[in-house]
């Protein structure tokens, strides 16, 4: 008997709804749904709660492949909670752009100075740059706070926001000829790359 038609069978013959079980386990009447319909298979620590609570081993739940499977699907969405993660963390790393000297200020003495001290560009583009580093920032601070609740939506929506800012923020300072910030934004994003074809 598969985990699905085991878990079905242990609601039915204690004449639980879906909806009381799902109350008893602390989990969302979809989840129980979606176990019971054999389109997933619950978290190792939902699987602890479920043997506690019908007084059965975890064994007696599921079988030697099932539980193979579920230790690899669990490998692998821990694998993308902390490469989502390591992402926030990277566009956090863009803070660097306010207080390193990586803006060339495009007059005659050739220095680098920060973002805030850029005086060789007109103001709304001087503006530009530093909404783009913040809302790169910003959604990094986002994928670090929400990369500690277990929402793999929400981890997979701020590291898509977070490439496309990446991008953006590249393109925006290449093409201002502003190559230092530039080849920063371009490492980061890089870096970002090689962690999400790692983690497929």
């Amino acid at each position: 008997m598969e985990f699905n038609e085991k878990l079905q069978k242990l609601r039915k013959d204690q004449s639980l709804t879906q909806e009381e079980l799902a109350e008893k386990l602390f989990v969302s009447r979809t989840a129980i749904s979606k176990w019971e319909s054999g389109r997933g298979y619950p978290g190792i620590d939902s699987l602890k709660v479920i043997a506690k609570y019908f007084h059965i081993t975890i064994d007696e739940l599921i079988g030697n492949e099932e539980i193979i499977s579920l230790a690899e699907q669990d490998i692998k969405e821990n694998k993308k909670k902390h490469t989502a993660l390591i992402c926030g963390v990277l566009d956090c790393f863009i803070t660097l752009l306010f207080f390193l000297p990586l803006f060339g200020n495009g007059d005659s003495s050739g220095a680098s100075v920060t973002v805030f001290s850029l005086t060789g560009v007109s103001g709304w583009l001087k503006i530009v740059f530093i909404v783009a580093i913040g809302l790169t920032v910003l959604n990094g601070f986002c994928g670090v706070v929400l990369g500690s609740f277990d929402k793999p939506v929400w981890n997979k929506r701020v590291v898509i926001a977070g490439l496309v800012l990446s991008v953006l923020a590249a393109a925006l300072f290449i093409l201002s000829r502003q190559p230092y910030a530039g080849v920063f934004c371009l490492f980061v994003l890089i870096i970002k790359g090689i962690l999400l074809l790692k983690s497929k």
